[in-house]
Order: C-alpha cells, then structure tokens, then sequence
C-alpha cells in the first residue's frame, strides 16, 4: 500500500507517495531545472525522511542536471570509471547485457571521504528489467539483536576499489556510522566493496561480514523501482545501499552526477587492528592488504 500526502511550497503543490514502508517515495508537482532555494530544503527535508526520492518525468539537460546536483555539494565524475565525454562532472554507462551494478553497494566507499549524495538521470530505458533496489541501512542496523548491535559498534572494515581493478584505493570506515542529520545509526559496510573487518581475524571477518551483507538485503528493508525515461533517482548514501536488476537485453542508459565530502563517523574502534597483535604465518591477500594499508597509515 502507498501513502500520499500534500505539500504546499511557495509556488508549488507537491505530490508524495510513499512507495515501501522502509524506504521511497516518489515526488510530482516540482520542475527540477526551476529549483528555488525553498524548494531544495524541502527536497534535502524530504530525503531525509525517504532516503531515496523520484522525480518523473523531468527530462534534464546535462546542465541542468549539473546545476541541481550542485544544490546539495560538491560534485566530482566516477574516480575509476568512464565519465561522460560532454561534462566531467557526469557519469554515464549504457548497458543491454551486463555492465550494470548488480552487486548492493554504497558508492565510492573506497575513499576517505566517499559519495554523500547520487543523482541519476534515466536516459534511456528497456521496455521492462533494469529496475534498482535500495535498501535502509538504518532499519537494517535497528532489526539486529542488542548484543550485535554492541560488537558492530566497537567495529571498522577496510573497502577498496578491487571491482574496478584499483584495488590499491583503500579507506577504512565504521561497520555502525551515525547520520549527521537524522542521528540514527546505520550498517555501513557492502557486498562490492567491503573486503574485511579490521579488529577480527580473516576467519572471523569473512563469517560477519557474510552475515552483515545479507542482512541487510532482507526485503522488509527495500524498495524497488521501475525507471521511465527522464526520471530522477536521488538517494543518500549515508544510509541506503542499491542494487541494479540484470534482467533486461534493451539498451540502458544512465547519466549520473556524485556529491562529494562524505565523512563517515561512528562509535567505534574498540579494539586493535588484528593485524598488530596476531602472529599471522600464512596471511590471506586481506590480511596483507590490510598490513599494507595500515603501514601507510603509520608512516603518514
């Protein structure tokens, strides 16, 4: 069942129906392109509440899609993939077999300070597939028993770009980060990037973070939607992850601008990196990725 409400801004009426009772809503009554200042506070009012917005039917110019995106920080192209050749301020990947992310994931946790916001423009899309699932991170973290939500909070996990063949870039975040906006605590670690908790042996790692990606990927935490074309797609990284639907052969095409300056924060560390404590004779490639980036650290 979807819910709708009524909201009056200064010039328009919006239209917000609640697409899951986790996640989503979709948003009409709002010309994007036109955005005043009232209008992407309630927009930023909005995703907070929903995590993940639609717009239909916008039909965005590069530009224009640029502009709003700059609304909300700054933006920066994909840091590994292939940038649109008309702005170096979008992404764009078209795809009919294949190509498409369908791995959940929270972009670009492999940096230090990763995507706080993403802004996707449907292009062009098949008849039927292609559809994207998010997922609440912070539902996700709520659902845990008390004594998991108590070892995932005194946790961290390392994530690199191992997907896009960089799996040199490398950050460590919280498992638990705290929004900086709602204060609710979310599950910050994925299936794509994620590779291993710091503070537990690779054994131990390997078992929680199985757990912990598929948790979170339970449907009681989901929303799916079904693009048409000129559709915005808006979502918070901070606290969702998303997933693309391989199940189309039509041509996908999707432009994408990224806002930058994420900086997860979150109760934990509460123990010592595994790596500096255990006399490890045979490490997995992990473990020694975990070494390296740690003697980074250390030196500065």
């Amino acid at each position: 069942m979807t819910t709708t409400e009524s909201k009056k801004t200064a010039e328009n009426l919006w239209d917000v129906t609640r697409l899951a009772g986790s996640l989503g809503a979709e948003v009409r009554g709002i010309n994007l392109a036109q955005a005043t200042d009232t209008d992407i506070t309630e927009v930023q009012r909005l995703l907070n509440q929903h995590m993940v917005l639609f717009f239909p039917a916008q039909f965005l110019s590069e530009d224009e899609h640029v502009a709003f995106g700059a609304h909300f920080g700054p933006l920066e192209g994909h840091p590994n993939l292939t940038n649109a050749d008309s702005h170096p301020k979008l992404f764009e990947l078209r795809a009919s077999q294949g190509g498409v992310a369908d791995e959940w994931h929270t972009d670009i946790t492999f940096q230090e300070q990763p995507a706080l916001m993403s802004i996707l423009k449907m292009v062009k899309c098949p008849e039927s597939g292609g559809d994207t699932m998010w997922t609440n991170l912070c539902d996700a973290f709520d659902a845990l028993s008390p004594p998991m939500q108590e070892m995932c909070m005194g946790l961290s996990a390392l994530h690199d770009a191992h997907p896009h063949d960089r799996a040199d870039k490398m950050a460590i975040h919280p498992v638990v980060r705290i929004h900086p906006e709602t204060g609710r605590k979310a599950l910050y670690v994925n299936e794509h990037f994620t590779r291993r908790i710091v503070e537990m042996s690779a054994v131990e790692s390997d078992s929680v973070l199985r757990f912990l990606t598929r948790w979170v990927q339970s449907p009681r935490f989901t929303v799916r939607y079904h693009w048409t074309e000129g559709a915005i797609g808006m979502w918070d990284n901070r606290c969702t992850q998303h997933y693309v639907l391989n199940d189309f052969s039509e041509e996908r095409i999707i432009q994408r601008v990224t806002v930058m300056g994420d900086r997860p924060e979150g109760p934990g560390p509460n123990w010592e990196p595994w790596t500096k404590e255990a006399a490890i004779t045979a490490m997995s490639r992990h473990d020694r990725q975990l070494g390296r980036f740690l003697s980074k650290q250390a030196k500065g």
